[in-house]
């Protein structure tokens, strides 16, 4: 299909986002969207550009009606969302876990006791989570209890990697690129009656949920081909089993990384153990010279990307849908070499 799309003579990085031929691939992306998470009818789904990081201004500018917002800051990416949400109204810190580097989630009941005492105050438009931190390794075990105040996530670097029930947010965002397709999309999935006409009287046009959902995500030229990718995984998915076989996938992958971490006498996970992810496993040896030295004969094995980010140092495992358990394997029994050969 690269080069000729079902007969019809063109690619789809060719084919006019206009035409019939097109506007059933993107239906019927939606459509296997849909059925994967079992969207509520009463939810849109949004194909748009510019990654999620867009979205960190997006979602004030469409959401921030009364000018406040909650933002529970877990790590690199919720902070990179609550400075920005600054710009455009006031966003309130209910929690955050940096005092520790961000090796947590924040205790769930002072997050739930603060967001009812702001819901009886002077209230919030939503309260903002990035339910997957991918530079520390953490994930919610638990959502905060917002009543009736949405819950807007960041699921980035978790999304489709496991259920996830639609109902329980106002508004579910992800970047495609960790699980799901070419990076450039992001796709949001938010409640009709978020979709609002009064948003900030900034927002430009394209950023208007609105305008996006009016157009069926077809306002302006979308990144086609990356969509059209994605609905190929999406059917992919499908035929694995859906997203419980993928949990139970993943589930298996991590374990065997960490249930080598936990015995290790020379590496140790950086996340506390309620708290891990499936997808990100940062961990360390303590010594920047020997962290320095296994990535570098990792990669000669052809162990590749697991220097770790600045703020954690280290190493990091990216695990993703894509990444196949040998490669889990791999990694596992190319550390037990390392640390007998550096212990």
């Amino acid at each position: 299909e690269m080069m000729d799309y079902r007969g019809c003579g063109m690619s789809v990085l060719e084919m006019s986002h206009r035409s019939s031929m097109y506007q059933q691939i993107i239906d019927d992306a939606e459509a296997t969207l849909r059925r994967l998470l079992s969207i509520p009818d009463n939810y849109r789904v949004l194909f748009l550009q510019g990654g999620a990081t867009l979205q960190f201004a997006g979602i004030p500018m469409n959401l921030m009606h009364r000018g406040r917002a909650g933002y529970i800051v877990t790590g690199n990416f919720a902070n990179k969302a609550y400075k920005e949400a600054a710009k455009y109204g006031e966003a309130v810190l209910l929690a955050s876990s940096e005092d520790t580097n961000f090796d947590r989630i924040p205790d769930m009941a002072d997050i739930n006791a603060r967001i009812a005492a702001e819901a009886a105050g002077d209230g919030l438009d939503y309260v903002y989570i990035c339910q997957n931190e991918t530079v520390y390794g953490t994930r919610y075990t638990h959502l905060p209890e917002t009543g009736d105040i949405p819950l807007v996530s960041d699921v980035s670097s978790m999304f489709l990697s496991e259920p996830v029930d639609v109902s329980k947010y106002g508004l579910i965002y992800g970047g495609v690129q960790k699980n799901v397709g070419p990076a450039g999309v992001v796709i949001v999935i938010v409640r009709d009656d978020l979709i609002r006409e009064d948003v900030l009287p900034f927002t430009p046009t394209i950023m208007r949920y609105k305008t996006q959902a009016d157009a069926g995500s077809l306002s302006n030229t979308p990144p086609a081909y990356g969509i059209y990718v994605c609905g190929l995984v999406f059917k992919w998915l499908k035929e694995q089993g859906g997203l419980e076989a993928i949990q139970k996938r993943n589930q298996e992958k991590a374990a065997l990384l960490y249930d080598y971490l936990d015995q290790s006498k020379l590496f140790s996970g950086t996340a506390q153990k309620e708290f891990r992810s499936l997808m990100n496993v940062p961990f360390v040896t303590g010594d920047a010279d020997l962290d320095a030295k296994f990535i570098a004969e990792a990669k000669t094995r052809g162990l590749e990307s697991l220097k770790g980010h600045r703020s954690v140092g280290g190493m990091r495992a990216s695990i993703y849908n894509a990444m196949p358990r040998e490669g889990v394997e791999a990694l596992v029994a190319f550390m037990e070499e390392f640390e007998k050969n550096n212990a």
